[in-house]
């Protein structure tokens, strides 16, 4: 049988020391070293994202304007369907109508959109909600 010495052993330092004991020791030595530099700072960085900051914050504002006009049309075609639907002998909701628009909402946006077209169906049913049309 060969016996192995330090040096036929793959990965084995040839001082003899196991891979594990000479991770340890450049580990130990890397941390004596000094710590590297920070690059300096550039004054003009921060103004900058808060510029970007700024202006795309103007931007999804703009989109929140959108989206509430957005939101009483659609709560104002939704009351003309209702008083149509009622007007005509039937109810005011029309559950598979309603289930239609869930699904399509989560297939769009996954669970967050369910949670969304259920918003906007209690803001559409009209008169017992506080921010009716």
């Amino acid at each position: 049988m060969t016996t192995l010495t330090p040096h036929d052993r793959p990965g084995t330092p040839a001082d003899g020391t196991t891979a594990r004991a000479a991770a340890t020791a450049r580990t130990a030595a890397s941390a004596d070293a000094a710590p590297p530099q920070a690059a300096p700072a550039d004054a003009a960085a921060p103004a900058d994202a808060d510029a970007l900051i700024a202006a795309l914050r103007a931007e999804i504002d703009g989109l929140d304007e959108r989206i509430i006009a957005l939101v009483r049309s659609r709560m104002a075609v939704s009351a003309r369907i209702q008083e149509a639907r009622i007007t005509a002998g039937g109810r005011r909701v029309h559950l598979s109508r309603e289930m239609e628009v869930l699904a399509r909402f989560r297939a769009e946006l996954g669970g967050h959109g369910t949670t969304l077209a259920m918003t906007l169906l209690e803001l559409s049913r009209g008169a017992r909600h506080p921010y009716g049309a």
